[in-house]
């Protein structure tokens, strides 16, 4: 299993602010930080201040005392310009990620996860922000539903924004993967509080659905070290592997079967991480794929310094086609890990 850890990343004394710092992501992402590093400052910048509360009793100021937490909301340009003075840093995971509800509240899930993501790029710019990454998901490619287009409509925003910033202006990339092993909206605690509560068989919406698996100190290292490789303009793609859903039922309950109830709103039967025409603008690298940006300022040659290569012309990266699959025993080996960080 990759590890993804950066090689030489130094965030000490830097100031770093993590949009959405509340979410399963911004905690484990935070603590990695203090585990790795010194910084002189991290900022939590969400909304919900019962969710700030309940971090800060998770994240004492005798262990953690460069943490700073900061109510605002991403669709508020004004706020984020103030919350990013003197950041060094920007991390944004803010957004509505949830796809039936998405479908159901479609201009709330606009506001936030396009228009949110403007404002990021605009305050970054403005405050003098050196690097932004910008958590996106293997929905936004080819997408078929309001979350998946929100956060395409996202990647090229940020992807865009660095014609805004000037050649030696802010940076922004974006980094893209697929279901995270535990998170929260994770198909696995569901299954796990089914199974806990008696269930006699598990719910699986299609027979012939697969997805990405991703462990969240995996994405979080894979940030960290897309952080400290982007020249800016790239999407991040992590080599990770594909399971079938059907598998992953037997693997967690294997004593249960499992019913169909059909595939939700909004759901696809696969996911795309590198869509067909992204594949010939493709490198291959040891441990990702890095899509270019059509930028004038950019070149493929720090890339291929390091060994990356083209990918074929052909080329595409889904879950059903990818050539490195997940069975129980590596299932099993991601929920000990998730858990045990």
């Amino acid at each position: 299993m990759r590890s993804f850890l950066p090689e030489n990343l130094d965030l000490n004394g830097k100031v770093l602010l993590v949009t959405g710092g509340t979410g399963s992501f911004g905690k484990k992402f935070i603590k990695a930080v203090f585990d790795k590093y010194e910084p002189a400052k991290v900022i939590v910048f969400s909304r919900d201040e019962l969710k700030q509360y309940e971090m800060a009793q998770e994240f004492p100021d005798a262990k953690y005392p460069a943490i700073r937490f900061f109510i605002g909301d991403v669709r508020d340009r004004d706020r984020l310009i103030m919350a990013m003075r003197g950041v060094d840093y920007v991390i944004h995971a803010a957004a509505l990620k949830h796809v039936p509800i998405a479908e159901y509240n479609p201009m709330e899930c606009i506001r936030t996860n396009i228009m949110g993501a403007e404002n990021v790029v605009l305050a970054s710019i403005a405050a003098g922000v050196k690097k932004v990454v910008a958590l996106s998901t293997d929905k936004a490619a080819n997408p078929i539903n309001l979350y998946g287009a929100s956060k395409l409509a996202s990647d090229k925003v940020f992807v865009a924004a660095n014609n805004l910033s000037g050649r030696n202006g802010t940076r922004f990339s974006v980094v893209r993967y697929g279901n995270v092993v535990g998170s929260r909206g994770s198909v696995v605690p569901f299954f796990e509080r089914m199974i806990r509560e008696g269930a006699t068989s598990l719910p699986i919406t299609d027979e012939r659905m697969t997805r990405f698996w991703i462990t969240l100190e995996q994405g979080v290292n894979f940030v960290l070290s897309s952080l400290e490789m982007m020249d800016g303009g790239e999407i991040f793609v992590p080599r990770i592997p594909s399971m079938k859903m059907t598998d992953l039922a037997k693997a967690m309950a294997p004593e249960l079967g499992y019913h169909v109830i059909g595939i939700r709103p909004g759901e696809k039967l696969h996911e795309v991480m590198v869509p067909h025409d992204d594949g010939r603008n493709t490198l291959l690298y040891e441990d990702r794929y890095i899509i270019e940006p059509s930028l004038s300022f950019w070149t493929r040659e720090s890339y291929l310094a390091k060994g990356a290569t083209s990918a074929p012309e052909e080329f595409y990266y889904s879950s059903d086609g990818n050539d490195e699959w997940l069975d129980a025993a590596g299932l099993h080996e991601m929920l000990r890990i998730s858990k045990a960080a």
